[in-house]
């Protein structure tokens, strides 16, 4: 119709390595220079950095499927667009809708995350009117950004991508140097229960790339880019990141009894510098991760509105910048106000479960979507990698705690009741 054709459209301005930065800049967030104590007070130092490696072979799996799928897809949505198609309305939405609720309560983890790295040096800002303005500064600065353009939005997270690897890659260089071997040998029988136990967290760990091909309707060429970024965030992040585990676990004893596992490791051989370069990498790896959460969150919403499944009013695009700028403002106004409440914490124990609901449902699709003939990128070796991903990120799903499980339910119901009241405000829009 006229009227739709007159309305502002979203600008395809993302080649394929800012695709890749996007990916890079959500898996390599904060996680990394967090996970490490957890994972190796779980698991002990000898067999977490395998299992850290063993996960990374997973996410690569699971990352293929997205790959395949998204080549078959030129708009904005990622993994609801893919379940919609093959298993939907109503899943798509469920699907869409967790992707949002990953990012949202992510982004208010995190900007807490960045708060307290700070207060490392300046412990006033963790605490009172000085917590709060800090937090709604750097919310309210992210959002200008996003609503700005997503040219503005792909440079800044450029910049944090390159930011948070330098101090990574110093890290890693001067640590392998200092590695004793005997630290990474296993001192103990695998326990199994302990390994299922630390599966979320792995997942949790690798989290993110699954954003990558949310903004494909803002990419030039989205069938041959997203695949191509899918694979490169991956790649990337899991060498980044496997050698900083090997690393920390192989010159830090006492890693997994520490609350800043990188900064302590890098003070043993680099001192007081050594810490502070740490620090200021996880600071800005924070930030430029807040840049991407808002970026990519606010796409699941647009891409629920677009096709009718959220109220219109989410699928508004800025006449001037064309962004979509309710989505970006109504997800920096959540994730603002769960920061500032600390309520985020409950919610933030789905963040793991709900990117496993997402990572099942790809894979599935990649599986349907082959009936309907070859992808343009097409994983090799037949149904076996989709396969395989979807009975990883099943099992997975089994080692969530009772809470957990819980707290994934309540959101999948509120996302129901949303659903309802958006079809029916919708009912009257042919779709």
């Amino acid at each position: 119709m006229a009227e739709a054709d007159s309305r502002p459209s979203l600008r395809r301005e993302l080649g394929r390595w800012d695709l890749t930065a996007i990916g890079v800049n959500q898996v390599i967030g904060g996680s990394v220079f967090l996970v490490p104590a957890s994972l190796a007070a779980a698991l002990g130092g000898g067999w977490s950095w395998i299992a850290f490696i063993g996960a990374g072979i997973i996410s690569l799996l699971i990352a293929l499927c997205f790959a395949e799928a998204s080549s078959r897809f030129q708009g904005t949505g990622g993994s609801y667009l893919f379940t919609r198609q093959v298993f939907g309305r109503f899943a798509g939405f469920e699907v869409g809708w967790m992707l949002w609720v990953t990012r949202v309560t992510s982004w208010s983890s995190v900007v807490n995350g960045l708060v307290d790295v700070l207060g490392y040096y300046w412990p006033a800002v963790t605490v009172g009117l000085a917590r709060v303005a800090l937090i709604s500064g750097l919310v309210l600065t992210i959002t200008a950004i996003n609503v700005r353009g997503i040219r503005q939005s792909a440079w800044a997270v450029n910049a944090f991508t390159i930011g948070k690897l330098l101090p990574l890659a110093i890290f890693i260089f001067i640590g392998l140097h200092f590695i004793s071997p005997s630290a990474l040998a296993p001192d103990a029988p695998l326990d199994w229960s302990k390994v299922a136990a630390s599966a979320l967290l792995l997942i949790f760990a690798y989290g993110g790339y699954e954003v990558v091909p949310v903004p494909a309707g803002e990419a030039k060429d989205p069938v041959r880019a997203v695949p191509f970024a899918m694979v490169a965030t991956i790649l990337i992040s899991g060498a980044v990141m496997c050698l900083v585990y090997i690393s920390a676990v192989g010159i830090f004893p006492g890693l997994a009894s520490s609350k800043t596992p990188l900064a302590d490791a890098a003070a043993l051989y680099l001192g007081a510098t050594g810490a502070l370069i740490m620090t200021t990498g996880a600071a800005v790896s924070m930030s430029g991760n807040n840049i991407g959460q808002a970026l990519s969150g606010s796409r699941n919403l647009f891409a629920l509105s677009e096709q009718g499944d959220l109220p219109r009013i989410f699928g508004h695009i800025h006449a001037k910048f064309r962004t979509p700028d309710f989505a970006i403002i109504f997800t920096s106004a959540i994730a603002l106000a769960l920061a500032l409440s600390g309520s985020f914490a409950t919610l933030a124990k789905t963040s793991a479960l709900a990117r496993l609901v997402v990572y099942s449902f790809t894979c599935a699709s990649v599986l349907a979507l082959r009936r309907s003939g070859r992808a343009p990128f097409t994983i090799p070796f037949g149904p076996v990698v989709p396969v395989l991903g979807l009975i990883a990120s099943i099992g997975i799903a089994f080692g969530a705690d009772a809470l957990q499980r819980q707290t994934g339910l309540v959101a999948l119901a509120f996302g129901a009741v949303l659903y309802v009241i958006a079809r029916r405000s919708n009912a009257h829009v042919s779709l």
